[in-house]
């Protein structure tokens, strides 16, 4: 069965909820277990998937399994139906292909350390391609600390995908991908030129007091937060509604900082494309 793992950003974690909600024809969606999944697991589910959760050193086993013995025996009895021999032929035949989905969420807090972010996803990189006919980075380049990972991993028999817009570009980051890509992201700045700007998607707006407790409150606060250049706190809607109180919390924000609040129309078709594009060159793959 094809494999397709994903290392994500957290900060991407609505984006990868909807991608996956959208796809039918997963056969089983594992995910990574860690402390940082508790969100990422509750919104899947309300979407009506139900993934496996286990530690990664036993993603291989579980992947080698599949089904359980007793589902296998379920199947072959229901074989004997015709509806289901006729499913189970069009499914065989590639009119719906399953494909396995290891979803590796890493932690939020890495974005105060890119040097130590780039050691998580190179390791995290080499551990799963032991068992993935392909890893999708569901990062950008992330102040292109990331920008070499095609390079550097040349070798790899695993092959590696990545976030790219219209243009063919990977993405600079998650507001870039949140925006609809590098030129759109250009846009925005062009429109804020001259003012100071944040830009808030939920996983953002839900999140920078956390990222602001882990770099100390001192990088955080004296670059941006606290920055008197900093006046313009920009809500990003790409149509992605899995936080309730998204709106509560960019109010929040620009509350505690003084920013004015501006809306700017965001996309999901960054992380929809990508998924797919990495979904079929595995399938051709295998």
């Amino acid at each position: 069965m094809p494999v397709l793992s994903i290392i994500a950003c957290g900060m991407l974690e609505d984006e990868l909820v909807h991608v996956l909600i959208r796809d039918c024809e997963i056969r089983q969606l594992i995910v990574v277990e860690n402390n940082n999944i508790s969100g990422f697991l509750r919104k899947l589910r309300s979407g009506g998937l139900v993934p496996r959760v286990i530690s990664l050193d036993r993603v291989p086993m579980l992947l080698e399994i599949g089904f359980s013995p007793g589902f296998k025996k379920i199947s072959k009895m229901l074989m004997h139906f015709h509806f289901f021999r006729k499913m189970n032929e069009k499914i065989e035949s590639g009119a719906g292909i399953k494909i396995d989905v290891v979803i590796n969420l890493l932690r939020l807090g890495l974005h105060v350390d890119l040097e130590l972010l780039k050691s998580e996803v190179y390791k995290n990189v080499r551990e799963m391609a032991k068992f993935s006919d392909g890893i999708l980075i569901f990062y950008g380049t992330c102040g292109h600390v990331l920008g070499g990972l095609e390079r550097d991993f040349a070798d790899l028999e695993c092959p590696l995908f990545f976030l790219k817009d219209s243009s063919g570009e990977i993405v600079e980051d998650c507001i870039s991908a949140a925006l609809g890509g590098n030129d759109a992201y250009a846009g925005a700045m062009l429109e804020c030129r001259g003012k100071g700007t944040i830009y808030l998607t939920p996983m953002w707006a839900s999140s920078w007091k956390m990222l602001e407790k882990e770099s100390g409150n001192r990088d955080l606060n004296n670059r941006y937060l606290k920055n008197s250049r900093y006046c313009l706190a920009a809500k990003i809607d790409s149509g992605l509604l899995y936080d309730p109180y998204f709106d509560r919390n960019v109010e929040d924000f620009a509350l505690t900082f003084g920013m004015k609040i501006i809306n700017m129309s965001g996309s999901s078709e960054v992380a929809e494309k990508s998924y797919l594009a990495a979904r079929k060159a595995v399938l051709r793959k295998t």
